[in-house]
């Protein structure tokens, strides 16, 4: 089973949280924990552990706010995870599941492969990625207007932020580059109806998952 974008991963979708080791999950790109939050609820033998951290200061506080939150079983923090010269708080090698979902596409194409790389170090050999964004043609791309063009599939959002269209080949040279092996990756396309605007939205998401070798070469 993959991520879609209104759902939550489950444990099966994440390799599994049972058993008597205590799993790690780190989600980039957290915002306020709608996602983190319903992974702990369902969490019901508290074998799991997340990190999770947002580049927006005020979402992080949203999170450590929230009356679920719980330092004994998830740790949010704020993050430029462009900078790659900070360390993270966990150590390397230390996450079972690293997710990316609409992260990346926030991010200047000529700093994604520095990025991945430093993200997939902290992976356990046997981790697994999650990865969704957004895909070539989605509608979101399709409505941008003159002017806003940054680059090759590179647009300027008007909040300010930024968003880039990827296509199944862009995401597999860059995961697999940072040393990871495609177990699944494909396309998402959906019609998507708004009735009470008449309007038809063509919604292009891609989405994979990656594992990190057990056994690295030297």
């Amino acid at each position: 089973a993959m991520i879609r974008e209104d759902d939550t991963p489950t444990s099966v979708e994440m390799g599994g949280t049972t058993g008597s080791s205590r799993k790690v999950l780190f989600e980039v790109g957290c915002g306020a924990g709608n996602t983190v939050f319903p992974i702990l609820q369902t969490d019901c033998s508290r074998d799991l552990f997340i990190y999770c951290c947002d580049f927006s200061e005020p979402a992080i506080d949203l999170v450590k706010a929230h009356p679920s939150y719980d330092t004994e079983r998830c740790c949010a923090f704020v993050a430029d995870i462009t900078d790659t010269s900070v360390a993270l708080p966990m150590d390397r090698e230390s996450v079972d599941i690293l997710t990316l979902i609409f992260v990346l596409s926030a991010i200047r194409p000529q700093s994604m492969e520095q990025v991945v790389n430093n993200l997939v170090s902290y992976l356990k050999p046997g981790g697994l990625l999650l990865f969704r964004d957004y895909g070539r043609y989605d509608m979101a791309q399709l409505r941008f207007k003159k002017g806003k063009c940054l680059g090759d599939n590179f647009y300027a959002r008007g909040d300010g932020t930024m968003v880039y269209f990827f296509t199944e080949g862009e995401v597999e040279e860059l995961l697999v580059k940072a040393g990871l092996i495609k177990l699944q990756l494909h396309t998402d396309r959906r019609l998507q109806v708004n009735r009470g605007k008449q309007l038809k939205m063509y919604r292009v998401w891609i989405q994979s998952k990656f594992q990190k070798p057990v056994s690295q070469k030297s």
